[in-house]
């Protein structure tokens, strides 16, 4: 998962995600809202402690200074539109406090209303303020005051629909606002509070009166079903879990029901959340410390499913790497935060130095596996390709499959050793995209699977493309050469796998022993159906495929990723006939191809291109030859070693003009 661009506030950067959702920069304490159809997520933004520090900053502790929004309409892709208020632009608030904890945004009569905590110049206690907007995405301003008589943190909005809006705060206290949105209303009771050895007024109620509620932070309010759910994070035992309760009323009395979500595993102290109804489906947003495993200060922020018993109690919700959506194949998928894995299976940080980089899923031995679930493959065409980044070891294998580790093989890897010249470049330790055609393409939304078919393998991310049309399957009974006179029309074996990483090797005595070989000269001598199947050797079939290439030049590399065993160090055999009207003396082959090839007409060899090469157009010409009237079968053998080998063949005359009067079938 590479690091992505800082965001400004003027160029919206898109996210791709799973859990973690958030992913170049910590965010935590999240409010998720439906606007327009989209997920809006206004977070907290946690940040490392500046130095020095601000006189009065506690070491090691919360440091927040701004306000990100980010929107998503699918879970999955999230863009950052940037900062919205920074502890700069608020009136009221200390410019030095970095103390701009959990937020809030509703939308009313078609202003937005931003609610967010920070500390008063005064140096007392927290206040609340609001800023409002045109659009969810802003751009906000703040109100010049704090909302009179709310001392705390982390507001909430409920808007019930007795068509009041009510807001909650702190440790679940809850008063209602006026319809202009940035006062409390004026019935608005107030309680008298201890606090030590000291008594004072609060304004509203304390909703969590007699609830389980040590301290209890956060509350998050929602109506569903004729019920009123406010849930929050306490202190069960020395970590934070998310609790909830419910009533008939938006301020109570509230019922006690029990978790939404228990302590985190790692002993990360917070979590704070919002609950969300989107597409007809319940989600959780809440956070944890996944990118800090050493600092629970520094959060960020995930998502699950949620869902109802039928008497209204919400499903405990357990954490996932995972989270929600539905990935397009053709987007990158971090396969390491997957949804199950055998035993042996790890995740770790691609770099320790800078987590933001991600994690890499290590699958040890072979028969490891992971599975991703829920890949919509409905873009996927036919020729497409997997990409995935790995590190391993020299000649590992490895495979996508359908479902699970004996499902349907959608693609098969090999990782090689590539030499270039004398320099040698060993995978080992390094991370690297390989890539393999699909040999299977599942239909719809299905789940992934990672095995390991031999030896160790870490592997980071998968991704599908579509391949581009760099050819047809070959239709009717004939075709022309094209307006230059490229041959187009071509029968291409499936590559035959050589022992070959370097171009150096290819002199005229080597190509007379390689291609001269009667195995790979017997395929050449006849002209062969589509689909026909050859038999090699005593391990090895091989198909051909007709095909109509729709470039001048016939791209073979594209052809062995989509057909081949092997792509680098194979030897590709072609032939096409050539039908003339009448015989044509004195013609010659232009031929171009990328690495070595030999070329044959009617059985004899006309032109031999050595050593490592370049493909261009008319590189090297036949000896002087005829095309006769009728068919002519012209073939050819061209190497690829570790480069990406194409060829184009045309004919001229003794004059040198381009011979276009003949039929390729």
């Amino acid at each position: 998962m590479k690091r992505l661009l800082l965001i400004t506030a003027f160029l919206p950067t898109v996210l791709y995600a799973q859990n973690p959702v958030i992913r170049d920069q910590f965010a935590a304490d999240p409010t998720a809202r439906v606007f327009n159809g989209k997920v809006y997520l206004f977070p907290s933004h946690d940040i490392l402690q500046p130095k020095p520090m601000p006189q009065g900053m506690r070491e090691n502790w919360f440091c927040m200074e701004d306000y990100h929004v980010f929107s998503s309409d699918d879970l999955i892709d999230w863009t950052d539109h940037g900062v919205i208020i920074n502890q700069k632009e608020v009136p009221w608030g200390n410019p030095t406090a970095y103390s701009m904890w959990a937020p809030d945004c509703v939308e009313r009569n078609g202003k937005y209303y931003f609610y967010f905590p920070d500390a008063p110049k005064s140096g007392m206690g927290f206040g609340i303020g609001v800023a409002i907007a045109d659009k969810p995405e802003g751009p906000y301003k703040p109100v010049a005051n704090n909302i009179e008589g709310v001392n705390g943190i982390d507001p909430c909005v409920l808007q019930a629909s007795d068509g009041n809006a009510y807001l909650f705060w702190g440790a679940g206290r809850c008063a209602k606002l006026k319809d202009n949105m940035i006062e409390i209303a004026d019935d608005t009771p107030k309680e008298k509070v201890k606090w030590g050895e000291r008594e004072f007024e609060m304004m509203g109620v304390n909703c969590l009166k007699g609830l389980p509620s040590r301290q209890a932070e956060g509350p998050f309010a929602f109506e569903y079903n004729g019920n009123y759910y406010l849930t929050y994070p306490y202190v069960r035992t020395n970590t934070e879990v998310l609790g909830y309760a419910m009533s008939k009323n938006p301020m109570g009395p509230y019922e006690y029901k029990g978790l939404i979500m228990a302590e985190h595993a790692d002993s990360c102290w917070t979590n704070h959340h919002s609950i969300i109804n989107f597409k007809g489906q319940w989600y959780l947003f809440y956070h944890h410390n996944d990118y800090s495993p050493n600092d629970d200060k520094r959060r960020s922020v995930r998502i699950e499913k949620l869902y109802f018993n039928p008497d209204g109690t919400i499903k405990e919700v357990k954490p996932t790497m995972r989270g929600v959506g539905v990935n397009n194949a053709l987007s990158r998928i971090d396969v390491d935060r997957y949804n199950t894995a055998s035993k042996d299976v790890n995740t770790d940080f691609v770099d320790s130095s800078d987590t933001f980089k991600g994690w890499f899923a290590g699958l040890k031995q072979k028969g490891s596996y992971i599975v991703y679930n829920d890949v919509n493959f409905a873009d996927v065409k036919n020729r497409a390709y997997a990409i995935a980044t790995v590190r391993a070891n020299k000649n590992t294998k490895f495979s996508i499959r359908e479902k699970n580790a004996k499902g349907k093989v959608i693609a098969e890897f090999n990782v090689t050793v590539v030499t270039e010249g004398r320099f040698r470049r060993d995978y080992s330790g390094q991370w690297l995209a390989v890539t393999a055609p699909l040999k299977y393409i599942p239909s719809g939304v299905t789940d992934l699977c990672i095995v390991a078919d031999q030896d160790a393998i870490d592997v980071d991310a998968v991704e599908f493309k579509n391949r581009i049309e760099y050819y047809s399957n070959a239709t009717g009974a004939s075709s022309q050469p094209d307006n230059d006179g490229f041959v187009r029309r071509w029968n291409v074996l499936e590559p035959i796998p050589l022992d070959i990483n370097t171009n150096i090797l290819f002199t005229d005595s080597y190509l007379a022993q390689i291609l001269g070989d009667p195995k790979v000269q017997a395929l050449i001598k006849t002209v062969p159906n589509d689909r026909q199947q050859v038999k090699y050797d005593s391990k090895t079939t091989l198909t051909w495929h007709k095909i109509e290439s729709n470039f001048y030049n016939v791209k073979l590399f594209r052809f062995a990723e989509q057909y081949g065993t092997k792509i680098y160090g194979v030897i590709f055999p072609v032939t096409t006939v050539i039908e003339c009207d009448d015989d044509m003396q004195g013609v010659r082959l232009m031929a171009g191809s990328n690495s070595a090839s030999k070329w044959y007409l009617n059985g004899e060899e006309i032109l031999t291109m050595s050593g490592d090469r370049r493909m261009v157009r008319d590189d090297c010409a036949s000896k002087s030859i005829t095309l006769r009237k009728g068919t002519n079968v012209l073939s050819g053998l061209i190497i690829n070693g570790p480069g990406m080998s194409d060829f184009c063949v045309r004919f001229i005359d003794k004059n040198g003009n381009t011979v276009k009067n003949f039929k390729v079938k």
